[in-house]
């Protein structure tokens, strides 16, 4: 655990933060051959996001100055920016779109997220101590992607790379295929955590009115796949160096739910339970020799290969943080949004970890992302001790909870208590 040097105060490094350029912003940083698609793209689209339509309050994402006061506002010393706004040729955010599935497709997806890449290369560079940008991949044509990343790591500023999790049936391989393992590789040399959010391979469910509905509902489904085909597909196994970050999926319960599922699956289909007579075993139908290899259980690969960006953290789900592994849980912030702790990081601190240890929430606050993305915390203790958020107030009860729609205030009772009452 790094030392604390910000006397009274928190240093607050938000593990999930958004940010984004100005839509037009994005055609300095496009390669010219796409251009005149930028402005026929540009001139037909509609933001489909209400809090980026008023510039006085959006300008957040792509103004460094007025970033960094909203941040100091907040008590956020550093931050890992996901993106934000609309980039090249998507019709809304970046996570919350599908992969593409034809080679024109990809082409020009990647055009845009490579202007996006180089955006926030600059954007982050503003702030180089306190911004640690990821850059966005797409998994169709890995030589772009290692090349992506090569790049990205020279720069200084990036803390990793985000992908897509694959939507199921995809004409892309799925991640337990081998094909990615030079990626893995990559990422794994190079001290680049591979990232997924919420929402991130969502399959097209077509124009049904219903879609949407259903669409956002499933949004958290999607993204767990990738963790079971990590594990399952021995990419942990193969590559013990790889750090593999889930942010902003609503609390940790699901990591202790999704590990404690795999782990039955694997007693259903791994050869070694075969001759226990109280084990419904299929290896000769549903098992293979990677399978079999599994050297560690799922929650070591956890322990081991994975961490949480533990976004809008509700007072429920601090009940799992010994279970989910304190070693792997980063708060953060979901700052700009206004699901995160936007106007009342304090008291989201409060209502959520008034009574846990203070070295429990430094970990989570500070150390976990502090190793995991190389800040220099010694070289922002000056900042965290002028707007950290002050560990006598962090640790006080709030009497009331303020008018927010931030998710560590949700008064939802835990699924103990339902089943307690």
């Amino acid at each position: 655990m790094a030392q604390n040097q910000t006397g009274d105060r928190y240093m607050i490094l938000s593990s999930d933060t958004h940010a984004g350029a100005l839509t037009r912003t994005y055609k300095e940083f496009l390669d010219p051959v796409w251009h005149d698609e930028f402005d026929a793209w540009e001139a037909a689209i509609t933001n489909p996001w209400v809090d980026l339509r008023d510039m006085d309050t959006a300008k957040v994402n792509w103004d460094s100055d007025a970033r960094t006061a909203a941040c100091d506002a907040e008590g956020i010393t550093g931050e890992v920016l996901f993106p934000n706004t609309l980039t090249p040729f998507y019709d809304i955010l970046v996570h919350l779109s599908g992969v593409p599935d034809t080679a024109a497709a990809y082409a020009r997806r990647w055009a845009g997220l490579q202007a996006h890449n180089r955006w926030l290369v600059e954007f982050c560079g503003y702030e180089p101590k306190r911004r640690k940008g990821l850059v966005q991949l797409l998994p169709n044509d890995l030589d772009d992607a290692v090349a992506e990343v090569r790049w990205a790591s020279e720069t200084g500023v990036i803390g990793g790379v985000m992908i897509p999790a694959i939507p199921p049936n995809h004409t892309v391989e799925p991640f337990f295929h081998p094909r990615y393992d030079p990626l893995w590789d990559v990422c794994s040399s190079l001290d680049m955590p591979v990232h997924q959010h919420m929402g991130s391979g969502c399959p097209d469910l077509g124009d049904n009115p219903v879609a949407w509905g259903v669409t956002f509902t499933e949004y958290e489904l999607w993204p767990k796949r990738t963790l079971i085909h990590l594990i399952l597909g021995g990419v942990f196994e193969r590559h013990p160096d790889l750090r593999v970050v889930w942010t902003e999926m609503w609390g940790m319960r699901w990591v202790l739910e999704e590990l404690n599922r795999i782990d039955q699956r694997l007693r259903n289909i791994q050869s070694k339970y075969a001759g226990d007579p109280r084990t419904l075993n299929y290896a000769p139908t549903f098992g293979s020799d990677t399978v079999d290899g599994l050297s560690l259980s799922p929650h070591e690969y956890w322990q081991r290969n994975c961490r949480i960006g533990a976004s809008m953290l509700p007072r429920s789900e601090v009940q799992y943080r010994h279970a989910v592994g304190m070693d792997t849980i980063m708060w953060g912030a979901d700052f700009p949004h206004d699901e995160g702790s936007i106007g009342y990081t304090t008291e989201a601190l409060a209502a959520t970890m008034w009574d846990v240890p203070v070295e429990e929430c430094q970990a989570m606050l500070t150390d976990v992302a502090a190793e995991l993305y190389n800040f220099d915390t010694e070289a922002l203790a000056p900042i965290a001790a002028r707007i950290g958020p002050l560990a006598a107030d962090v640790h006080t009860p709030l009497a009331e909870f303020p008018v927010s729609k931030g998710l560590s205030f949700n008064t939802d009772p835990s699924l103990e208590s339902v089943i307690t009452s």
